[in-house]
């Protein structure tokens, strides 16, 4: 089939997935990767189906053909990866076609998958990308001699650690170092496989660490944490008034002048300047003022990634579109469930233990603890969705196609946001 060809039936598809009455709908997911400093380097783009109940399931040059078709032509790259690059999988077929790949090839790298082997039309299609100035990328590494003409000219080899061990990591970047190229560890899942795979001298990283930070023993709260707690503690009490939420913020200088630096920029283009607290709280009303503060709290947190902030904001968002899209009340407390889900690594305290700290409710504590109820139903499918467990994304009765445009609106605004508040 022609590029043309292609490009017809993928726009053609993603039509479909836009009529209620089909039963097909894209995912598109992100997953950070890392530099050295824990700055997000990039995202890969994950190339998924349907939920997994779906009758009709297409092949994987089927799926990648709807994934980039929604992502280049119909939501935009910029929309979901912000500045940041993307790493895009592609089969077999994608690779070596006679048609060139129309991605801008400044902001892609493109992986070649494990099972494809290096035979002849492969390394011709290899060398024609470098050609044509992509930066290519090997996905799920595990050496072998036959893989020599892959890695001659790979730019980035992602190096799953999950199956090897110690020693045999350490051989495969012994084995990796004469070329000149960049390593990255995929599949980190703990705090101590990340700092093994740093002082091996990896470049970039990717995996679940941040998603599950490590374990803290113990009860007792960190001193650091234990007044950011306090401070979160008043910001989110429903018995604070205007006037103490005034006092509250006033009195922290630093806090109040990023809080009306932030509210009279662009991002919320309000009619007119605003020049003190007790002001903003009358314009955009007390629990705005409440989430706004906490995420500068947040966002002031030191030692902490860049994309965890951004992780945080994603997801009270998402909670957020979620809840409006069902029609449910209070869609501001989902953006509270959605924005508190993160607390525990940014505190470096088990998430039980922080919230003994905050007068939350009983439905936002056990939608934290335990997913239950709308407001856990709604964080939970987030989380699914964040961690591409497709079969379990489902919230509240809506589509696919809802969820889906939840997240991506979604993360166009955290990213937005969040460049905004490290300002």
């Amino acid at each position: 089939m022609t590029r043309a060809g292609q490009d017809r039936r993928a726009r053609q598809q993603t039509t479909k997935d836009r009529n209620p009455d089909t039963v097909q709908d894209i995912y598109i997911g992100r997953q950070p990767i890392f530099d050295r400093e824990l700055e997000v380097y990039a995202y890969e783009l994950l190339f998924r189906g349907g939920d997994g109940n779906q009758a009709n399931i297409v092949d994987g040059d089927q799926a990648t053909s709807r994934v980039i078709a929604n992502t280049f032509i119909e939501m935009g790259l910029e929309n979901i990866v912000g500045e940041r690059l993307a790493f895009l999988n592609l089969t077999r077929a994608y690779l070596t076609a006679d048609w060139p790949l129309s991605f801008p090839r400044e902001r892609v790298v493109l992986e070649i998958l494990e099972d494809i082997e290096p035979d002849e039309e492969v390394m011709r299609a290899v060398r024609r990308l470098r050609e044509a100035g992509f930066t290519l990328a090997l996905d799920d590494f595990l050496y072998h001699e036959s893989l020599t003409p892959l890695i001659e000219h790979a730019d980035i080899i992602k190096i799953d650690i999950m199956p090897l061990s110690r020693e045999s990591l350490v051989e495969h970047v012994e084995r990796l170092r004469p070329y000149p190229l960049k390593l990255l560890a995929e599949k980190i899942e703990t705090q101590e496989e990340f700092d093994h795979c740093r002082e091996l001298g990896f470049d970039y990283f990717q995996g679940y660490f941040l998603s599950r930070p490590k374990i803290i023993q113990g009860r007792e709260i960190p001193p650091n944490a234990l007044a950011t707690l306090r401070l979160l503690g008043r910001l989110q009490d429903p018995e604070v008034a205007a006037e103490e939420l005034d006092q509250l913020i006033s009195q922290d200088v630093g806090l109040s002048y990023k809080l009306l630096r932030y509210i009279n920029s662009a991002f919320f283009s309000l009619p007119k300047k605003i020049e003190s607290i007790r002001q903003a709280v009358v314009y955009l009303g007390n629990q705005a003022i409440k989430n706004w503060a906490t995420l500068l709290v947040f966002a002031g947190m030191e030692d902490k990634p860049h994309e965890l902030m951004t992780m945080a904001m994603l997801r009270a968002k998402m909670c957020e579109l979620l809840a409006v899209a069902a029609g449910r009340d209070r869609p501001d407390a989902f953006f509270t469930v959605g924005l508190f889900s993160a607390l525990e690594p940014l505190v470096d305290t088990p998430l039980e233990t922080a919230l003994e700290a905050l007068p939350f409710t009983d439905d936002i504590r056990s939608a934290l603890l335990e997913h239950k109820g709308p407001y856990g139903e709604c964080l939970e499918c987030v989380l699914a969705y964040e961690a591409a467990r497709w079969d379990q994304v489902r919230c509240q009765g809506l589509s696919t196609s809802q969820i889906t445009q939840a997240y991506i609106d979604a993360a166009h605004w955290a990213d937005e946001a969040t460049r905004l508040l490290a300002v």
